[in-house]
């Protein structure tokens, strides 16, 4: 059974606040390590070789936290220093996630220079009642300001990220923010429904949100809007022009295999016997800086088997387009027959499609796709 394709994710876990909804393994910043970080990336990166198996990288994005408050220098030899381990493809796409708070046309110029080529803009709004409810430290000037940052850089490929159903939003405000981010015509647009995680200060202090015949309305006009513009809708919140598809993430959604260094990265990759191991690496920046090579893990752990359809199901049919009857065997080992009978009792409740062109959820499986996607998961 031939591997899956190989990406890379390097977390650098530093921001400038943390925002009141954010879940992530993020962490507010007096002074960044930053040389002393990148040196434990390229330990940890080397203690995990063995896991690519002698692949290309095809993709590489690097998360936070806020990357862009790392030195152009610091991601210039981090950049290096994985190519000096892992071949990296000719056409490697190579993201870096920025805020605007952060952005500077010469900085962002250094990261093009370093060999990122793809930025993803943590926007998230463009109305200032909104940024202060979600916490964020930029403005919406600055939000343009980034933008045009970018594009002034030579970044052809780039996403803004943008949320809806915000504290106070109305359907009106919630066009509106989405006709200011599609003024700029981005290549990619991440536009997605805020969620209220655990252990965030929205869980504690739950803000006013939209109810759920608002949000409804918002998801329907907004999808509308991106239509209209010509946008691709290919996964949940994921819209593109043509051509500039996250190749990163799609390699996810097709349960393909990633590397992942960094304070509380993740990683999945397929062994030799066609088994799927998952680990995660050590959370804290402190214990993650102090840890020798070799000892950057925290935990692992092989899939099970009768989980692996649930788990290639909880990716693959996030995407639009689903996925054939050949992905599904080469990723999980299995013919296609033993979901046959799920896939039938899914089709006929009108909640999946399964046809020539392969299996993916309808419109009203999407809606419902938690409820989908459980099914094939053992009782």
């Amino acid at each position: 059974m031939p591997l899956p394709d190989l990406s890379l994710y390097i977390h650098l876990p530093w921001c400038e606040r943390k925002c009141p909804y954010c879940d992530f393994n993020s962490h507010e910043a007096r002074a960044i390590p930053e040389t002393e970080y990148v040196q434990a990336l390229l330990r940890d990166l080397q203690g995990d070789l063995a896991l690519a198996r002698g692949r290309t990288v095809r993709t590489l994005f690097i998360g936070g936290g806020t990357p862009s408050l790392f030195s152009v220098e610091a991601i210039a030899r981090l950049v290096q220093g994985i190519a000096a381990l892992l071949p990296l493809a000719a056409d490697l796409e190579a993201t870096m996630e920025a805020n605007p708070g952060s952005a500077e046309a010469d900085r962002f110029a250094g990261f093009r220079a370093a060999g990122i080529n793809r930025l993803s803009l943590g926007v998230q709004s463009f109305d200032a009642a909104c940024l202060q409810a979600l916490g964020r430290i930029h403005s919406s000037d600055q939000a343009a300001a980034a933008i045009e940052y970018a594009r002034g850089a030579g970044f052809d490929s780039f996403n803004i990220d943008l949320m809806h159903g915000l504290p106070g939003q109305t359907l009106a405000g919630a066009e509106a923010d989405l006709r200011a981010a599609l003024a700029w015509d981005p290549p990619h647009l991440s536009w997605y429904q805020l969620t209220i995680e655990p252990n965030t200060v929205f869980h504690k202090r739950p803000p006013s949100l939209p109810v759920e015949d608002e949000l409804a309305d918002i998801q329907q006009r907004g999808e509308q809007l991106l239509a209209d513009a010509g946008y691709q809708q290919y996964e949940v919140s994921a819209y593109s022009r043509p051509g500039f598809n996250c190749r990163h993430n799609l390699n996810y959604w097709s349960f393909g295999d990633y590397l992942g260094i960094g304070a509380g990265a993740h990683g999945k990759v397929t062994g030799a016997d066609g088994g799927v191991l998952r680990y995660a690496k050590k959370r804290q920046p402190g214990e993650y800086l102090a840890a020798s090579p070799g000892r950057f893990t925290a935990a692992q752990h092989s899939v099970r088997p009768e989980d692996i359809v649930g788990e290639f199901m909880l990716n693959a049919l996030r995407l639009n387009a689903g996925f054939s009857r050949e992905l599904f065997t080469a990723r999980t080992g299995l013919d296609v027959a033993v979901i046959d009978a799920r896939l039938h009792q899914l089709q006929e409740r009108g909640l999946l499609i399964s046809d020539d062109r392969g299996v993916r959820a309808s419109p009203l499986g999407r809606r419902f796709l938690d409820t989908v996607v459980s099914g094939f998961f053992p009782d």
